[in-house]
């Protein structure tokens, strides 16, 4: 199954590098677009740390970097479930702003629109699943609740040999007492 994991993170991480890069070599073409989106989100980032930059275009191409980095760190399966919730996340701000079908007017954009935010919506989804895959290895909810069951066993076995050798040491005691004289 490794080969078709390996095969399916690198094709569902190439659209993020390649628009990635993209966007972050020529933002100019997407700050209309994301100017709205970029124009709400400021106050929240100035409040976080009044140096980070708000410029529609610096948040564009960070946007960008962000998609190249998490985009090749998935497709060559290192951090792979962080880095789909990474990709997840970038790709937010750019449904909600290049996609914004039901503000169309013109039929043939509406239903452009609509394809681009539905595949975006069909990529989310596949990140989140790509974020919940274990490889097929047990999860951690699963590990912790064996480890769990495993220690209360071990618990219970020690509990049962305990009473088993205090009856043991009891007989022997009551034995070597009757032998005393006195």
């Amino acid at each position: 199954m490794k080969p078709v994991r390996s095969l399916a993170r690198a094709m569902l991480s190439g659209i993020f590098v390649a628009s990635g890069y993209s966007n972050l070599t020529n933002p100019g073409r997407l700050v209309p677009a994301a100017k709205p989106i970029t124009d709400r989100v400021e106050p929240l980032l100035e409040q976080v740390n009044p140096r980070i930059p708000t410029d529609t275009a610096t948040l564009i191409r960070a946007n960008g970097a962000v998609q190249i980095g998490a985009g090749l760190l998935f497709a060559t399966g290192r951090l792979t479930r962080p880095m789909a919730l990474v990709l997840a996340g970038t790709l937010v701000p750019v449904t909600l702003a290049g996609h914004r079908f039901w503000e169309n007017e013109d039929a043939a954009a509406r239903a452009n629109n609509r394809v681009h935010f539905l595949k975006n919506l069909g990529l989310f989804g596949g990140l989140l699943l790509a974020a919940a895959d274990t490889q097929g290895k047990p999860g951690l909810r699963w590990r912790t609740g064996h480890r769990i069951g495993h220690s209360r066993s071990s618990m219970r076995r020690a509990v049962r040999t305990a009473r088993r050798e205090a009856r043991v040491v009891t007989a022997r005691a009551a034995s070597t007492a009757r032998r005393l004289p006195g």
